[in-house]
């Protein structure tokens, strides 16, 4: 009897030893656990460094696409438990699209949760810059609202729809004044559109249509006529008036513009650098060396100094220029032909000496 009640109080024992032991390595655990549980959602795992960054999610897109958006953006510290953190609080159920900041310090917890609420989106911001034809405006505002380049290009090209803007289907990128524009992210194409008839009315201010008027001038043809002026001088604001005033002065004598930028337009191909002979046979109406008169449209989209620059041109009486030979992107300006052809030559010269032959 009594090597049996020692025996079961050893084994009493060795159970409560193993208890103990188990106890421990469940709790060491436990606390690892708990400890990278912490560390995944509450240590900050972006760093920006002071440079702002952003991601931007698109509607319809996954939540990998998102993730690998954020692992390519090279501030995500711990990518692996970033991606950790958004599986476990379901970010593939709730994905908004949005623009989003990558703030500095931000936890995983904090990155997905804005991602998944959207409380924290930024407004859309819609610049024009370096646009041409109908087809790069549609693309650019159908990338902006996340539309389709489709619909912005029906729009553009209906008849029906830009009369009922007031503009007909060459005039109507007229309408679009070059500007940054905070839009909200449910911007249909139709909303966008009407915002920008209100930016358009807007700009169009008393005073600024009171000088378009006293110049015999639509709102449509001052435009064009920026839209010449800013493809002519794109390096130094500080001339387009005076290159403006050179287009009116002729434009009053019944002159043709002789504009080349027009005839590149014309051509629709703007590697041109230098315009030839064979580049002014083109016929089109845009060619302003065959066709009198502002073409009839314009040829980009002007920057409001372009326009400021047409409704306050410098007085004088220059009906030529041609660029400088020092290629400094000013302009020798004429007041007849014989000057305008010396200067000219000395352009073409340079031209030939730099290698620069189309």
């Amino acid at each position: 009897m009594a090597n049996t009640r020692i025996d079961y109080k050893a084994n009493a024992t060795r159970r409560r030893n193993r208890f103990a032991y188990l106890t421990g390595i469940f709790g060491l655990i436990l606390i690892t656990f708990s400890y990278y549980f912490y560390q995944v959602f509450f240590t900050p795992n972006v760093e920006t460094k002071g440079r702002p960054t952003y991601v931007t999610v698109r509607r319809g897109e996954s939540a990998k696409t998102v993730l690998d958006s954020l692992d390519a953006s090279g501030v995500i510290v711990d990518k692996l438990s970033l991606h950790f953190v958004a599986r476990l609080m379901k970010y593939d159920q709730l994905v908004k699209p949005g623009r989003y900041e990558l703030k500095d310090g931000y936890t995983n917890r904090q990155l997905i949760n804005d991602l998944r609420t959207g409380s924290h989106r930024l407004p859309l911001r819609l610049t024009f810059q370096n646009i041409r034809l109908r087809q790069d405006l549609a693309q650019k505002l159908a990338a902006t609202i996340d539309a389709s380049p489709g619909r912005f290009d029906s729009l553009l090209s209906s008849p029906q729809y830009t009369k009922s803007l007031g503009f007909d289907t060459t005039s109507i990128l007229t309408m679009f004044i070059p500007n940054t524009y905070e839009l909200a992210w449910n911007t249909s194409a139709d909303n966008l559109m009407q915002r920008m008839k209100k930016e358009y009315e807007k700009f169009w201010t008393p005073a600024r249509d009171a000088k378009r008027q006293a110049m015999g001038l639509s709102r449509a043809e001052v435009s064009t006529l920026a839209s010449i002026v800013e493809a002519e001088q794109q390096q130094h604001a500080d001339e387009r008036p005076r290159v403006a005033g050179v287009y009116l002065n002729r434009l009053k004598r019944g002159m043709k513009l002789q504009a080349d930028p027009t005839v590149v337009y014309a051509n629709h191909d703007f590697t041109i650098k230098r315009v030839l002979n064979v580049h002014l046979t083109k016929d089109s109406p845009y060619n302003t060396y065959k066709y009198a008169g502002l073409p009839p449209g314009p040829i980009n989209l002007p920057s409001i100094a372009s326009i400021e620059a047409v409704l306050n041109p410098e007085s004088h009486q220059y009906l030529y220029f041609c660029a400088k030979e020092d290629f400094s992107g000013y302009h020798a300006f004429a007041r007849n032909e014989q000057e305008h052809l010396v200067n000219a030559r000395r352009y073409q010269a340079a031209l030939s000496r730099a290698g620069i032959m189309k």
